[in-house]
Parts: structure tokens; C-alpha cells; sequence
């Protein structure tokens, strides 16, 4: 797994291993792209089967990307290309004539292509940019580019962590996702994700709802958002000070072979990945490979036995003894993470932080480590927002349905049983939740997310009828 190109079909390549591109020179990492050549790349990036190897050779041999565009729109454009895209020592393979073709029609539409990438609201961020994430240039085969809707400063941070898993997962796997999402933004740290349904927009909808810029990584181009149930979370991720990422051109559909490349992006621009449900063959256990691959820590929680979607998180744990980390609660993770703080705990018992407070030597301000390795202090006690308080500002019947989700009503028909709000009054309060990044919607179901499904439920109070 030590590199990862798109091969012909779409597929991954597996024959990377030793082999360097202009892309990985230490020494052209410093230099931006000029305009043509930042062109150029967005233009190429758009052509399926082209992987970061073969482009990189082309650009060896034909000087600079704007080169190969200018090339591959003459006469014998797709000849020459397919000349130019072998190595010097004749080990490498030329690419197919259907790759080659491909980039001469790109070629010869490039304005149309790049009127796409305008359209959708997109910058070309490459490799020498100032704003080009810095952890991701140390993985093995960077993106030469990335199609960015956002701001990507938030990967310049101090702590960035990967929060993936499962697109179903159980009720309590996502509680779990939002609550290590909620407790990392409160931490200041970066959640990074891939946008998925499931355990993904859980983590970035409670980063959006603590006002904690997240990234997200998406498998396919931006004109193509995959999954369009989250374009709304995508839209508040944006706003919210984070990005959309992408290493596609804005039309390259998503695929098979799109989302492994992908989630060596997530585990690449992060310190750590924390994998919250997982089953036994699902993509989530790719990305935790990649994070130890790149030298991330990697932290897995783990579940019981009988439970399918925690198949993958106990195996791998099993399998990688003294690498995979146990995620043992919350304020460990923490801890492990070197994020501790108070206020990012949303679900440590009251008596706990009692107890540490007074069993434990002082710790210097802020709650940090003692010199002599005894673990974290906490120096107060620590409560659980109320659901009121969590949404206050919003309206009564905001309030009403955030209580009912929070105790457990999952279906609308139970909302409007359990608050005694009309259907009309309950489905709005729905999306204005929704919205916010403080429910989820799957198959007809509602959840908690974020700081909501962190919160700590008053009694019950019925509505008057």
C-alpha cells in the first residue's frame, strides 16, 4: 500500500513502489505553479486513467504541464503523448492509447473544463502553494493539485484528526461519532472526514455545530457530490470557515477505485485517525491501514462482539496489537491525542472529574500532564450542557423536538406523538435541526448530532394538549 495511482480502469494500480515524479522533488515543492501551468493541471487532472505517475513522466519529458497540453492538442497529439509517457530507462509502460486520447480531448476543451471548475466555485490549490497542506506533502504521492471549495487553513493547525467509519452505523455508533467530534472541535482540533453518510457527517455536523472549521475529503469531483443528502452539510462545512476537498476535476464521477485514493487524503492531512464503527470489510479499515502506513497514530473503538458493524474495528485491533490504539472513552482519547481540556469533555461523569480532582497531584494551568507521567488533572467539575441550553436562541418547537430525539423518539410519527406539535411544526423544526448540524436523517429515522447529541436530557415534559 505504499502508493496508490488510478489506473486505466478506474481502478487502483498497485506498481508504485520506488518510483519518484516531479511531484515528490523536495526541491520543487517551494516553487508555485504559474497561471498556465495551474491551468493545465486542473484541465489534466480531469482525465480518467491519468495517475500521478504518468503525469509526472509527461512532464519530465515535455517540460511543464502547460507543455503537454500544448502537445497533446496537435496533429498528432495523442501519438505523441503516448510516446512521451514512458520512462528514460524503459521500465515504465506507455500509457493506453484511450488515457492518451483522453488527454487530447482535454485539450482541446479546456475552456470548457475550466469554465466547470469556475462554475462550481472551485480554486486550484498545487503542490508549492503556500496553502498546499503541509502533512499532506510527506505522504508518499501528494496530490500534484487539489480542487478546494473552502479554505484549507484549518489543516495548518496544530491538531488535525481523522474521525471515519461506517455509512451504517448503529444508533450508538453515532451518538459515539458526534460526541469525539464535539469533544475535538471543543479541543480546537481539525476534524477531518470524508463526507459520507453515517459516522462521517456525524463527526462534521458536530464540528459545525461547536462553530469549529472541519475539512472534508470527497471521492469524486465536486460537480458529482456524492452523497447529495449532505449538500446542505457541505454548504454549512464551507460557511463555517472549512472546506469541500477534492483531487478530481469538478465532472470525475465517483467510483470504486475513487474512494480508496481518497481516504489515503483523510489519514495523509491528519496527526491521528480515529475509527468509530467499522464492519469487516468496510473502507473505513483502508483508511486506518493508510494512517500507519504514513506513520499517523491510529486509534479504533472497539464494540461487541456480536455486532457486525464493530467486526472491523475488533479484528483490526486483534491484527495490529501494539500499533491500532483502544479507544477506552472520551477523555482518554483525549489524552492520548495530548488534546486534553475540560471543556471538551461532553460526556464525563460529574463524579469522575470529582474524583481525579482530588486524588490527583495539581497540574500547572490549562490541566496539562504533570512532569512525573501521573496522567491529566482536572481541576473542576464538569456538567453536561442542558438540551435547553445547547438550544437556546432557537424556537419552542426547536427545543420540543431536540428534547424528544434526545431521549430516544427516532421516527417522525413518534416526534409528533412525544411533543404534540403538529406534523407541519415538527418536520420544520426537523430541517432547521438538520441544518444546523444538530440532527441526521437516515431511512426515515432521526438522531441527535453534535453538541445536541452530547447534551444531557432534562425530565421529560409533555405538551399540553
Amino acid at each position: 500500500m505504499l502508493g496508490v495511482g488510478q489506473g486505466p480502469d478506474g481502478g487502483i494500480s498497485a506498481d508504485l513502489d520506488g518510483l519518484d515524479t516531479p511531484w515528490s522533488a523536495p526541491g520543487e515543492r517551494g516553487t508555485p505553479m504559474g497561471r498556465a501551468d495551474r491551468d493545465a493541471i486542473a484541465v489534466l487532472l480531469s482525465v480518467h486513467g491519468l495517475g500521478p505517475l504518468t503525469l509526472g513522466r509527461l512532464v519530465t519529458a515535455l517540460g511543464s504541464p502547460a507543455a503537454i497540453l500544448d502537445v497533446a492538442a496537435g496533429a498528432r497529439g495523442a501519438a505523441e503523448i503516448v510516446e512521451a509517457s514512458g520512462s528514460t530507462d524503459g521500465e515504465a509502460r506507455l500509457m493506453p492509447a484511450s488515457v492518451a486520447k483522453g488527454v487530447a480531448d482535454a485539450a482541446h476543451g479546456r475552456a470548457r473544463i475550466l469554465a466547470e471548475i469556475e462554475r462550481e466555485g472551485l480554486r486550484v490549490v498545487a503542490q508549492g502553494d503556500t496553502e498546499y497542506p503541509k502533512r499532506l506533502l510527506a505522504i508518499e504521492l501528494p496530490p500534484p493539485a487539489l480542487f478546494v471549495r473552502g479554505t484549507l487553513a484549518a489543516l495548518a493547525g496544530e491538531h488535525v484528526v481523522g474521525v471515519v467509519g461506517t455509512r451504517r452505523p448503529s444508533p450508538a455508533g453515532r451518538r459515539i461519532a458526534s460526541r469525539i467530534g464535539t469533544a475535538l472541535a471543543r479541543a480546537e482540533a481539525t476534524v477531518v472526514s470524508g463526507l459520507a453518510v453515517g459516522i462521517d457527517g456525524a463527526a462534521h455536523a458536530a464540528a459545525v455545530a461547536e462553530q469549529r472549521p472541519t475539512i472534508a475529503f470527497i471521492g469524486g469531483g465536486h460537480g458529482r457530490l456524492f452523497p447529495r443528502a449532505h449538500d446542505r452539510l457541505a454548504d454549512a462545512i464551507v460557511d463555517g470557515g472549512g472546506a469541500v476537498v477534492s483531487e478530481y476535476a469538478p465532472m470525475v464521477e465517483p467510483s470504486r477505485g475513487t474512494f480508496p485514493q481518497r481516504n489515503r487524503l483523510i489519514s495523509g492531512t491528519s496527526d491521528a485517525v480515529i475509527v468509530v464503527e467499522a464492519g469487516a470489510t468496510s473502507g473505513a479499515l483502508l483508511t486506518a491501514s493508510w494512517a500507519l502506513e504514513q506513520g499517523r497514530e491510529c486509534f479504533l473503538v472497539p464494540g461487541s462482539i456480536d455486532a457486525a458493524m464493530s467486526a472491523g474495528c475488533n479484528g483490526f485491533l486483534r491484527e495490529w496489537a501494539g500499533a491500532a490504539r483502544i479507544v477506552s472513552g472520551i477523555p482518554q482519547l483525549l489524552d492520548d491525542l495530548g488534546l486534553f481540556a475540560g471543556a471538551a469533555l461532553p460526556d464525563m461523569p460529574e463524579h469522575a472529574a470529582t474524583e481525579r480532582a482530588t486524588t490527583e497531584p495539581a497540574a500547572p494551568a490549562g490541566g496539562r500532564r504533570s512532569p512525573a507521567g501521573g496522567g491529566v488533572v482536572i481541576s473542576a467539575r464538569i456538567q453536561l450542557p442542558s438540551v435547553r441550553s445547547v438550544l437556546s436562541g432557537r424556537s419552542e418547537a426547536e427545543q420540543d423536538v431536540g428534547e424528544a430525539l434526545v431521549h430516544g423518539a427516532v421516527t417522525v410519527d413518534e416526534l409528533v406523538a412525544v411533543t404534540r406539535r403538529s406534523l407541519a411544526d415538527v418536520l420544520r423544526a426537523l430541517t432547521r435541526l438538520e441544518s444546523g448540524g444538530l440532527a441526521h436523517a437516515s431511512h426515515g429515522r432521526y438522531a441527535p448530532l453534535g453538541a445536541l447529541a452530547g447534551s444531557n436530557p432534562s425530565p421529560r415534559k409533555r405538551r399540553a394538549a
